[in-house]
Parts: C-alpha cells; structure tokens; sequence
C-alpha cells in the first residue's frame, strides 16, 4: 500500500499519510513525502497543499520506531525535504496548511509546526515526549519557543506533557479547533481561498518571513527595499502587480496568473 495519498483538485493538493496503525513515518516514506511536497513546490498549477493522516485517531506520532528497530537509522536519508518532506525542504513558497486530525506528537507535531497554518481536528491532542525515551525533539526545539512563549515551550520540551487543542489554540499554536467530521471540509475551504489570492505575493512572504528570521528588522527591511529576494523582484516586476492595480481602479477582482 502506498504510504502516502494524494489527490488533486485544481490548484489545491491534498497529501495524506496513510501508514496504519498510526501513520508513523520511516525513512522510506519520508523521502517519499519530500518528493511529492518537492513536486508540489515545482508545480506551477499548483499554489496550495493540505497535509492530514488518514482515519481519525492519529495525524502522525513521529518516528517508525518498529522501523528503527529493524534497522532504520534515526540519522539515516530523509530525503530532499527532511523528515517528513517538509522541515528542510528549500524555497517552498506556497502555503501549507496541516489538518491535524489526531494525536500529533514527536515528529508528527513538528511537521504540523512546518506548516504555515495548523486546523486542528476538536479530540486532536499534542506532546513532545522525546524527553521520556531519552532523545531531543531537535526541531521543536529551535521552532517552539519562537512560536510560543518561551517558558510554556519549555514546559513542553522538558516535561513532554500532553495538551489537547483548546490549549493549543490558546497559545497559538493552533488557528482553528473544528469539529472532526468536518476538518477537511474545512481545510479545503481555506485552501481555495488561498489558492484564489495572489501566488506571487505568497511567494514574497514566505521568503520575506524566512529570511528575516535572524536578521534585524532593518536589515531585512533593506532587503525588500532594494529588492536582493528573488521572490520580491519577481512580484515587483510581475503582470500580477499591475493587474492588482488595475482591477482595484476597475472595481472588479483580479485575475492572478502567477506571472
């Protein structure tokens, strides 16, 4: 069975882990999942993905750790985008959105963290218990505290304690609670209101966004201003800019090309 589902609809991609009984993730069907989010980066009739897990209990645990002990090496390949195909994949500068429709711990929480907008299914529920068999939760670590206050991320890392999704929506790290029967309606939702919106300025932010992560606030000013991000000059330079102008002084929408 492939371990990884996908189903496309106009410029939207769904990308579903399907690995039973928890949707746990080795290192086959990490490169996997980094090719298709690769394919999805390089599509250009594509401008929106949503990530999930099949069934309703688990979104993803994390690391196959069965797979482990059989000889997958926790350091090993995980392909073009790193573990899970998202956390290192390059240039990635189109929205993702995860709907987390279970359990979501380990690595399975800091793949939804690599997503730009997390939904959370209403029984989802959350932990970082890398701390109880002895390892780090390596990604988390350096996200988390940049995403939520830094004592509560801590708390979390450190203790690996379970918090169900009104907790994480009340720290932020959650955008939406949604019934679980109606989680992907909702995601595809927003998918095609993003996919309906500008794909060269969400290009721009993304890039802007990552970019400016360890830079101070002028320097990444300066940057935009002088146009030194490719996503910047690209939109600056774009039809998709004047046709923005020009359709707010028609007073119609516009029509986005990408171009």
């Amino acid at each position: 069975m492939d371990p990884v589902k996908i189903k496309r609809e106009g410029a939207v991609l769904e990308v579903t882990l399907d690995r039973p009984k928890a949707n746990a993730i080795d290192l086959a069907t990490s490169r996997l999942m980094g090719e298709v989010f690769r394919d999805f980066r390089d599509d250009p009739e594509l401008r929106v993905a949503i990530l999930t897990g099949s069934g309703n209990k688990f979104f993803c645990p994390g690391w196959d750790l069965k797979a482990a002990a059989g000889g997958d090496a926790v350091d090993g390949d995980y392909g073009v985008g790193g573990f899970g195909g998202l956390q290192e994949l390059p240039d990635l500068n189109k929205p993702v959105i995860a709907a987390v429709n279970g359990i979501a711990c380990g690595g399975g929480l800091e793949l939804a963290l690599s997503a730009d907008m997390i939904l959370a299914a209403d029984h989802a529920t959350f932990a970082l218990p890398e701390i109880k068999s002895g390892t780090v939760a390596d990604a988390a670590s350096i996200k988390l505290p940049k995403r939520i206050p830094y004592h509560i991320a801590m708390e979390l890392l450190l203790t690996g304690r379970w918090f169900d999704a009104k907790e994480a929506q009340g720290w932020g790290l959650v955008n939406e609670i949604v019934a679980g029967g109606e989680l992907l309606d909702r995601a595809w939702s927003l998918a095609r209101l993003l996919a309906s919106g500008p794909p060269l300025v969400y290009a721009a932010i993304k890039e802007i966004v990552r970019d400016a992560e360890d830079r101070t606030f002028q320097d990444s000013m300066n940057r935009v201003t002088k146009s030194q991000l490719k996503t910047v000059r690209t939109l600056y330079t774009s039809e998709d800019q004047l046709e923005g102008a020009i359709a707010f002084a028609e007073k119609r929408e516009p029509l986005w090309k990408g171009s």
